[in-house]
């Protein structure tokens, strides 16, 4: 079905800015021992700040949130406050509206949610170098106020990745069934995810973007049929299943998956798959209102997006 080449799965996009980051990833890590369809609104999670208050606001993502492809990318656990990735743009915005903001930003290039998809990815050659949950959860400092979460596509990536190597046989049900139970795994390493912010920073207002389809995304543009299919079927029910209805638990949620900003090629750099400037000052804009917000528009329930390429 898949009918797809290791080479292409296996690759990586590796820019000088990545192996820098990445490196300087480890050896940190190394030392350290350790229109409105409804709203996002939840009166038992945090609230929006205060005009005027401190926001304290920690970051945990892959590169986009070290700025990958940006015109000034960011290292990891750095302030970074001239950078052009979402963060710092959402930190310097937040600060123009009268907040006092502190920032840690928890990005490790490479990384996935979990140390499940981190060996599944390394057994088909895939270079991930931390997860979420071992690497970037431990370090939430408990006075955040704000935590915003953004995974997937590098999970998609190592899903599709595994299909090519052979994981879930040749039988089209067999790989449709095996795309299903990674999303189920995705879905519990959420949970975790969530669950430990809430518990190490309870004060946090939590804001999670969700998965646009892969298979829109100017990097698998020239990839076959089955391997965007594949990766349709991971994205949407990602954030479906697992994300969207995060907001029934007070999560805000961004809804990245059909918002027809997140498949503009104009708003992604050379390498198709992380947002240049113009890409991250849209998430950016978005996270800022999500945080500060006490009304933002929940998911859609259906949207175009969602059927980039014919399902299988």
């Amino acid at each position: 079905m898949w009918g797809l080449s290791r080479r292409f799965l296996h690759q990586k996009r590796r820019t000088p800015i990545r192996r820098i980051a990445a490196a300087a990833c480890l050896a940190l890590l190394t030392s350290c021992d350790k229109l409105n369809p409804g709203s996002n609104a939840n009166p038992t999670a945090p609230g929006p700040p205060s005009p005027g208050s401190t926001v304290v606001y920690t970051a945990i993502g892959a590169s986009d949130a070290n700025g990958v492809g940006s015109s000034v990318p960011c290292f990891p656990f750095t302030d970074c406050p001239n950078g052009m990735g979402y963060v710092p743009v959402a930190v310097r915005t937040l600060k123009t509206q009268g907040f006092t903001v502190t920032v840690l930003n928890l990005g490790i290039p490479t990384a996935v949610i979990g140390r499940d998809f981190q060996t599944l990815g390394q057994q088909y050659g895939r270079l991930i170098e931390g997860n979420f949950i071992e690497q970037e959860l431990p370090f939430v400092p408990a006075s955040s106020t704000a935590v915003s979460v953004f995974t997937g596509v590098n999970e998609i990536n190592t899903i599709t990745s595994a299909l090519g190597g052979g994981a879930g046989g040749t039988a089209v049900p067999t790989q449709l069934a095996y795309i299903d139970a990674q999303v189920r795994a995705f879905g519990a390493d959420y949970t975790t995810l969530i669950t430990g912010v809430r518990s190490r920073a309870p004060s946090a207002r939590i804001v999670a973007i969700n998965v646009p389809n892969a298979a829109g995304l100017p990097y698998l543009a020239g990839a076959s049929l089955p391997q965007r299919q594949a990766a349709q079927r991971a994205a949407v029910a990602m954030s479906t299943t697992v994300v969207n209805p995060l907001v029934s638990q007070g999560v805000v949620v961004i809804d990245a998956l059909c918002d027809t900003r997140f498949y503009q090629a104009s708003n992604y750099s050379a390498d198709g798959l992380h947002p240049n400037d113009a890409g991250y000052a849209i998430i950016a804009a978005e996270l800022v209102r999500a945080i500060t917000s006490s009304s933002y528009p929940t998911p859609q329930g259906s949207c175009a997006a969602m059927t980039i390429v014919a399902n299988p």
